[in-house]
């Protein structure tokens, strides 16, 4: 039981700390203080879901058909490719987006719709949830494989909660714009790294 545990929770944290879309987003919503519960609670959700369907063997049927890696392996060098070029144009431009009470209102709708999109349609997700730690933990002998979803998830749960809700302590610094500047940058300049690593990688 602790050793698959903890692997998951180990190799969860590692994939899921990572910066990317979906971590950049939460950020954002956090310093934003809107719909924080909801943005958190939903990238929880998926994440969970998505390891216990890779752990199922969704992973180890992606990772067999070289067709099917290859359509989320270039989907995802596309999906940060062109986020990278987004963050880019908002560094470039200086635009950033007001924290706290100054920040424009979001309907739950436009919050949910959003968090969805970044982690539903973001190819580079399904690599890390299903098939990275899918096909890891399908690995597992026995009651192995249920601990090590169970460790992945809670390494995701403790990260979205404390990027989301600790996102408040950064107010201050990014309450100028060239902070934002900064983000957008160092988001582009990993988003595109990502892309390149994922489209020279052999998965």
């Amino acid at each position: 039981m602790g050793t698959s545990y903890f692997q998951g929770f180990g190799l969860g944290a590692g994939l899921i700390i990572a910066i990317g879309a979906q971590n950049a987003h939460v950020l954002r919503m956090g310093l934003r203080r809107q719909h924080v519960g909801l943005t958190v609670s939903m990238c929880i959700a998926i994440d969970v879901l998505l390891i216990a369907a890779g752990v199922a063997g969704m992973g180890a049927l992606i990772e067999g058909s070289p067709t099917l890696l290859a359509v989320v392996r270039w989907g995802g060098v596309l999906f940060l490719a062109g986020y990278a070029l987004r963050a880019f144009a908002q560094a470039w431009r200086g635009a950033s987006l007001q924290v706290g009470g100054q920040a424009q209102a979001l309907s739950t709708g436009h919050a949910l719709g959003a968090v969805l999109a970044l982690s539903l349609l973001n190819p580079h997700v399904y690599l890390d949830t299903v098939v990275l730690l899918g096909s890891l933990g399908g690995r597992q002998v026995g009651d192995g494989r249920l601990w090590f979803a169970l460790g992945a998830a809670t390494a995701s749960a403790l990260w979205f909660v404390s990027l989301g809700f600790g996102a408040r302590l950064l107010t201050p610094w990014f309450a100028r714009p060239a902070a934002w500047r900064v983000l957008d940058g160092g988001v582009g300049v990993v988003m595109a790294t990502l892309a390149g690593m994922l489209a020279w990688s052999g998965v």
